[in-house]
């Protein structure tokens, strides 16, 4: 089940406990993908959070939003680049995607395989795809009181594998979202330097949310070789004088 855009925006933009969401979870995207120049940028749920840093350089960036859960126009003070969508089909071509982010998309997803499925065809050669999803091991997962709380949460194991199912190799993980999801004073303050030792912990126990980096699979042809035979006339009419040649 998908949350509400107007929940989601609320959250993320309108209270201290989502701005730091925003900011933990953006500060790793942007180790893993420092930039996009020229490429083409997508993202699907709620992911418009994430892409701003890559509107300036990016050749194009698309927030692509599923209508169970509506649509925003986005960015703020921009042309808008946000368009409502069938869960699992997108406005989008084969191939256009070089840099795909799932947030908030996959866990709460009613068709998950059909979902990843057009994550795929969507992806270009070389392109890569980030899947954040909320941590079962954490603590964000079991608060109702933010997104991270609806849908379905993952183990790193379990993530990894629906991906390969899929056609996709991961490729890397991490986590992030380690200060507890608390709107008290002290842990809003603290956030930074929590997130910052949190890092230093496992990913599979302390993160919030999981963060996992995948390449689309190019299967090559595999078994074993068939040889085409040579094609041979016929020889059952061999013996029998040839037709002349001459006008009748």
């Amino acid at each position: 089940m998908h949350l509400d855009v107007l929940e989601l925006r609320n959250f993320y933009y309108r209270t201290n406990l989502g701005r730091v969401a925003q900011r933990a979870i953006r500060d790793q995207v942007l180790q893993i993908w420092p930039e996009a120049k020229g490429q083409s940028v997508a993202g699907f749920g709620f992911a418009a959070p994430l892409l701003r840093p890559y509107l300036a350089d990016a050749r194009r960036v698309v927030a692509v939003m599923p209508g169970q859960q509506g649509v925003m126009p986005w960015p703020a003070g921009m042309a808008n680049v946000s368009v409502l969508s069938e869960e699992t089909r997108w406005p989008l071509p084969n191939g256009m995607v070089d840099k795909l982010i799932l947030m908030h998309g996959l866990e709460t997803s009613e068709h998950p395989a059909a979902l990843l499925e057009e994550c795929a065809r969507v992806l270009g050669p070389g392109g890569r795809a980030l899947f954040i999803v909320p941590n079962r091991s954490g603590l964000w997962a079991r608060r109702d009181g933010t997104p991270f709380g609806f849908g379905r949460p993952y183990t790193l194991g379990q993530l990894e594998a629906q991906l390969k199912m899929h056609g996709f190799q991961p490729e890397g993980h991490r986590a992030a979202l380690y200060a507890p999801p608390s709107t008290k004073r002290f842990w809003l303050k603290t956030s930074a330097l929590v997130e910052r030792a949190g890092r230093r912990l496992s990913a599979y126990y302390a993160g919030g949310v999981l963060m996992v980096e995948a390449s689309k699979q190019v299967y090559n042809p595999s078994g074993l070789r068939a040889d085409v035979a040579e094609r041979h006339p016929l020889r059952v009419l061999d013996g029998l004088p040839r037709p002349s040649a001459e006008p009748i």
